[in-house]
């Protein structure tokens, strides 16, 4: 990138990377576009609403007609010694304006400022209390599928420079979204931290909400969204220098939408959760949105075979039990999650506080464990992303 560009992109990565989903902070003055700009009028762009059709492999790559989007795996491992370890790979992309006022690829000279698209990506590994994170941003065009960043569906790639999610699948007339590599690494030595995955899907991916319609408001504002909860993770993570051989399982989330939220939310809770009889949950709490000014609330219950129940407001509560201090903030890390109809009701609790992903625009996110809210037994392991503290 040319010197002079460099303060230009810096500027709009800080304010326009404020509305991409799982970081960020609620603006000063709120400005009436809700919890990181994500209620803003997202007018000529592409909305994302109920009845729209989902098509694989197609929505394995990039939707630019949409102003937000993102790649999102977290997992919970295990190295040699049976220690713990949780991971989070981040791809987040932002349109820079809608389709219709995209600039040109025609006479552009190496070099020229031509992008269309935002790109910022996130690395974390925690262990113990350890916690290593780096970000890195890119820009693009999104006629370019040869860029500094991207995503392709088929054969599936999602990258930002050497940071890679690429399938493993060699048939390109197979599904190359269900065997994939993970490969990022940052810094040298002593400080080199990241992790080159093998990941396996071992069951389908699951559609949230109405069909893949996932509504986060009360007034209707939502995203596409669809996870592949089933990933068997294998490789290595290194931390601090140290090389560690890893297994566990994995959570993608993939979302894409270009008015997410409503004006008045202030930020979210959402939990990933595996359970040790092979049930997944996912839910998310929205601060703000709901009916009568309260909180959103929404989530999917995945059997082992895959299948998902929606569960509305009313199905699910989720409550803050304790809030421990992170990065000067107070931060709710022990939480009581109930599903009625599933007879579920569990503690959830991050075992390591200090879990704040200090970015540009700073998150918590980190891992969980659930417990019997009686009996105290452990039934599952997951992640919790809290944002808008």
């Amino acid at each position: 990138m040319r010197p002079a560009l460099r303060p230009r992109l810096a500027t709009l990565l800080m304010t326009s990377l404020l509305a991409l989903a799982g970081c960020g902070e609620t603006p000063p003055d709120g400005g009436g576009a809700g919890f990181a700009g994500l209620g803003e009028s997202a007018e000529g762009y592409a909305q994302a609403r109920a009845g729209t059709p989902l098509r694989f492999p197609e929505d394995h790559g990039a939707h630019p007609d949409y102003r937000i989007e993102w790649w999102y795996l977290t997992a919970n491992l295990e190295d040699e010694t049976g220690e713990p370890l949780g991971l989070q790979w981040t791809l987040f992309r932002q349109a820079l304006a809608p389709p219709k006022e995209t600039p040109s690829t025609e006479r552009l000279a190496p070099g020229d400022w031509v992008a269309d698209q935002l790109w910022m990506a996130h690395l974390a590994v925690s262990r113990g209390e350890q916690h290593a994170v780096a970000e890195r941003f890119a820009r693009s065009h999104s006629a370019d599928d040869s860029g500094q960043a991207g995503a392709v569906a088929q054969p599936f790639r999602a990258w930002l420079d050497d940071w890679e999610l690429a399938t493993r699948v060699e048939d390109p007339d197979a599904d190359t979204f269900e065997q994939l590599t993970l490969t990022a690494f940052h810094g040298e030595d002593e400080s080199r931290v990241g992790y080159r995955l093998a990941l396996t899907a071992e069951g389908p991916l699951v559609r949230h909400g109405d069909a893949g319609f996932s509504q986060k408001s009360a007034d209707g504002q939502g995203s596409m969204y669809v996870s592949q909860p089933f990933w068997q993770v294998e490789g290595e993570v290194v931390l601090a220098g140290e090389t560690h051989e890893v297994s566990g399982q994995g959570w993608l989330d993939r979302e894409w939408s270009s008015q997410l939220l409503g004006p008045e939310q202030a930020g979210w809770d959402w939990f990933s959760l595996h359970l040790e009889d092979g049930h997944r949950l996912m839910a998310f709490q929205l601060r703000g949105g709901g009916e009568a000014g309260g909180d959103y609330r929404s989530g999917t219950w995945i059997t082992p075979r895959g299948e998902p129940s929606p569960l509305a407001p009313d199905d699910l509560t989720l409550t803050p039990l304790a809030t421990s201090t992170v990065a000067g903030r107070g931060v709710p890390t022990r939480w009581r999650l109930e599903v009625p109809s599933e007879r579920l009701d569990l503690i959830v609790e991050a075992p390591h506080a200090e879990r704040w992903m200090d970015t540009s625009v700073p998150y918590w996110e980190g891992e969980v464990v659930a417990r019997d809210f009686e009996g105290g037994e452990t039934l599952g392991m997951g992640y919790l992303e809290m944002t808008g503290y």
